[in-house]
């Protein structure tokens, strides 16, 4: 049951960014939006990466649902996972924003404190 639990949020994952950036963040971005640090650029980076960390932190769930099917989750295992969601996210806002949206700092904490707990 586990396996097809994973199967589903991998589906839904790819669905939400997939659907999400063709029918909604590209119909949203044509209308009028906040301008934030001299344009709206920076409001359609966050909205755009916000909507796609959604995406990677159900891949992250997906990866500790599947170490539980396999038997295999453990300290180790599910932080290293947590780590990992955590270090793509901060990647996604690091590279979205060039830096300008500081969720990266935190993420790329949270990150270090997981993989510094193993």
């Amino acid at each position: 049951m586990l396996l097809l639990a994973v199967i589903l949020i991998v589906l839904i994952g790819f669905a939400h960014s997939f659907l999400g950036e063709r029918y909604i963040l590209t119909r949203l971005f044509r209308r009028p939006l906040p301008e934030l640090f001299g344009s709206d650029d920076f409001t359609k980076k966050t909205l755009r990466f916000a909507w796609h960390i959604t995406t990677v932190a159900w891949l992250g769930l997906g990866a500790i649902l599947l170490q539980i099917h396999g038997g295999g989750l453990s300290r180790v295992n599910t932080l290293g996972a947590i780590g990992i969601t955590f270090l793509f996210s901060a990647a996604i806002a690091l590279v979205a924003s060039r830096g300008r949206h500081l969720s990266w700092v935190v993420f790329g904490a949270i990150t270090a404190f997981c993989f510094l707990s193993l």
